[in-house]
């Protein structure tokens, strides 16, 4: 192909590109703002909290593993009364590094639970209920929480 006819053909590329871009990103926006900098997905649902608790099964007192028969008997008695609306619980595999420097490899389980934003005060003491009552009854040193917002919609 001839150079000016390479160069039409790139001219007319980046100009198919540039004016079809904002159609493109219109036909995602439901808003149809077809501006570049300003896309934003449509948000759904209510205000919520999303608080995930990691709990290692392993235990450094010489004792066995907390069986998975444990572990639901724990949910049942000490989360489902403060979460009756539900919950999720995950296997997982996890490692961490105890308080003495050594990296501790171990099953665990990865508990989700939402709740209303405007309940987050309120639920935080039953939270850290759990997470003591876990760590007393199967000797562990340590129940990792991690909160984020969400939107939930049921």
């Amino acid at each position: 192909m001839s150079k000016p006819r390479l160069r039409a053909a790139a001219v007319t590329t980046a100009a198919v590109l540039a004016v079809g871009a904002p159609t493109a990103y219109a036909a995602l926006d439901p808003g149809g703002d077809t501006s570049t900098t300003t896309r934003s997905a449509v948000v759904r649902g209510k205000p919520y909290v999303g608080t995930h608790l990691y709990f290692g099964t392993g235990r450094n007192d010489g004792r066995p593993d907390v069986t998975e028969k444990q572990f639901l008997a724990f949910v049942t008695k000490v989360v489902t009364p403060r979460f009756p609306d539900g919950l999720t619980i995950e296997n997982a595999r996890g490692q961490w590094r105890d308080a003495k420097g050594v990296v501790i490899r171990e099953r665990s389980y990865e508990l989700t639970l939402l709740y209303p934003k405007s309940q987050a005060r309120t639920k935080d003491t039953g939270i850290e209920a759990i997470r003591s009552a876990y760590k007393k009854e199967f000797r562990q040193e340590s129940v990792m929480r991690a909160d984020e917002p969400a939107n939930v919609d049921f």
